[in-house]
């Protein structure tokens, strides 16, 4: 049984959905939801599901990321993880970081990579005139939002869209697509899947 940490900013709907599917025959546990922020909203829901919580607020480090990442990492290691899955975490990661838990760490991020990688991600893909926007899920890499691609689901850019209605759309097949890759990599395909 593989055991898997995942590392929030907010109120954790994506981390919610992966604990949700790791039960029956999955062959993975949630055991730690850790955040940079000790108000997200995510932590009291893990804890409310009796999974063990940590947060390392990154505003004390002013900036010196490996120290923060130092704090971070001890609070993950403690809890033995196999994988490491990023669900809105905000903090951008140090190659050392990164390379600690390479082949074992994934992300998921709104947009089909590799366009857009960074922020605002909708807003771009309508400004471009794109006639689809989705979700990706990869493994991470030094290369921000970069590393092999695990899977994809695509919706549709509606006439009328803004960014906030789009993200609606590509967040509810980010909460189908997530735990569908997660599931496979924990069993030890990494064979990339699409979504309709």
């Amino acid at each position: 049984m593989k055991r898997v940490a995942i590392l929030i900013s907010g109120g954790g709907s994506n981390m919610l959905k992966l604990v949700e599917s790791m039960t029956g025959d999955h062959p993975a546990r949630p055991v730690l939801v850790a955040s940079n922020d000790p108000g997200a909203g995510g932590l009291a829901r893990a804890a409310a599901l009796g999974i063990e919580t940590a947060a390392v607020d990154h505003r004390p480090f002013n900036g010196d990321r490996a120290a923060f990442e130092a704090a971070l990492g001890d609070r993950i290691e403690a809890a033995q993880p196999d994988i490491l899955a990023l669900a809105g975490f905000m903090r951008i990661l140090t190659p050392a970081f990164t390379a600690r838990w390479a082949g074992r760490m994934l992300n998921i991020h709104p947009s089909l990579l590799p366009k857009y990688r960074g922020l605002h991600t909708h807003a771009r893909a309508i400004e471009a005139g794109d006639t689809q926007a989705g979700c990706s899920v990869h493994e991470v890499t030094a290369e921000l939002d970069d590393g092999p691609i695990l899977g994809q689901a695509r919706v549709p850019i509606l006439p009328g869209d803004t960014p906030d209605s789009l993200a609606a759309r590509v967040l509810a097949q980010e909460h189908k697509l997530y735990p569908a890759v997660l599931r496979r990599f924990a069993s030890g395909d990494r064979t990339a899947i699409t979504l309709p």
